[in-house]
This record gives structure tokens, sequence and C-alpha cells, in this order.
């Protein structure tokens, strides 16, 4: 065989062992009893550490309850959503309250319709925050985003992970497999230059 094709088959070899590589980080997905040693794949065998980790990033960095919290009771969103509020009220005193109590209906025109409007619409800007914060002291147990991550991660199909893993890497993880073949060729060049009597 001709020493020219070192660098070539230097080539392969740099791809195919990043590649493999690249296979090992997900295979096999069960562990495999090899004598003295046990293979598996780094992201089933760790898949547990990873989600818990995954879940402290996301609670810690990405979107803490506290973070909820200021969202939902953010003036600005509270005053969007005020219009439908409105609305409502106003369909309520003009139509149903008239059909309830139609004794009560007497006694209230247009003008005292628009002043009750306009009083509970000021009290429910106050209220709705209050509410909102009430409502996220209660279920601030059961939204334990870390525990939410955490749990959904770790239940995660060794199929859907990789999956997942692969739809967000899967560039850079074709880029390790073409800088392999790469620097296996330049090695596999430099070899021969230097065996090569000049």
């Amino acid at each position: 065989m001709s020493v020219y094709f070192i660098p070539f088959i230097s080539a392969f070899i740099g791809w195919i062992t990043n590649w493999v590589a690249i296979k090992m980080l997900f295979h096999p997905r069960q562990p495999l009893k090899l004598g003295f040693f046990t293979l598996q794949g780094i992201f089933p065998k760790r898949q547990q550490q990873f989600a818990e980790k995954l879940g402290k990033l996301v609670a810690s960095e990405l979107l803490s309850f506290e973070d909820i919290r200021h969202k939902l009771t953010d003036p600005e969103k509270i005053k969007n959503i005020m219009p439908l509020v409105e609305a409502h009220l106003h369909k309520f005193l003009k139509e149903k309250l008239p059909k309830a109590m139609p004794m009560l209906a007497m006694f209230i025109g247009d003008s005292t319709i628009a002043q009750i409007k306009g009083v509970l619409m000021e009290e429910l800007h106050t209220l709705f925050p209050l509410m909102i914060d009430q409502y996220l002291d209660n279920v601030k147990s059961e939204l334990d985003l870390e525990k939410i991550v955490t749990d959904k991660v770790a239940s995660f199909s060794s199929d859907k992970l990789e999956d997942i893993l692969n739809g967000i890497m899967s560039r850079e993880f074709r880029f390790v497999e073409i800088i392999g073949g790469v620097l296996g060729f330049l090695i596999g060049l430099l070899q021969l230059l230097m065996t090569q009597p000049f």
C-alpha cells in the first residue's frame, strides 16, 4: 500500500473516532457489561443529574417564581386587561343586574351605572395585583419550577433526550466530526512528510 494513503487513512480514523465519541454520548442506552468495565452512554447514565442541574438552572437563573410573580403583577400587564374587565362590568350593570334585580334597576340610570362602574374599576386596579399575589402565594408550593423541570427531563425517554440534544446541537456535532477528519488528515500529512526523505 502506498504511503501516500496515510493522510487519508488518518483522516478517516480522526472522523470515525469523533463520530463514535458523539454516538457514545447517547449509546448504549442500557448499561453493558464488558468484563471489568460497564459501558453506557453519558446522557443515559447521567440523565438524573442532568435533569437536576437543568432544574436548578431554570429555577435560579432563567425563570424563578419571583420572575413569574413580577410579570403577573406588573401594573402595565394589568392595565392591558382592564378594557375587557370594563366591558364585562358594563354588560353586567346594564343587562344582567336589571334582570336579576328589577326593582333596583328602576332607580339606576345611565349616569349612576357610569359612577358605579368608575368606582369599581378603581377598586379593581388596586385589587387585581393583591388577588394575583395572594393566588401565587397559595400555589407557590405546587409551582416548584425546579422540581417540575427536573421531573420532566428525568422522565424523558433516552430517544427523546437524544432527539432534543441533536435538534439543538446537530451542527456542532457535525463540526466535531469534520474537525476530527481534518486534524487526522493533517497529522497523517505530517507523518508522511517526516518519513519521506527530502
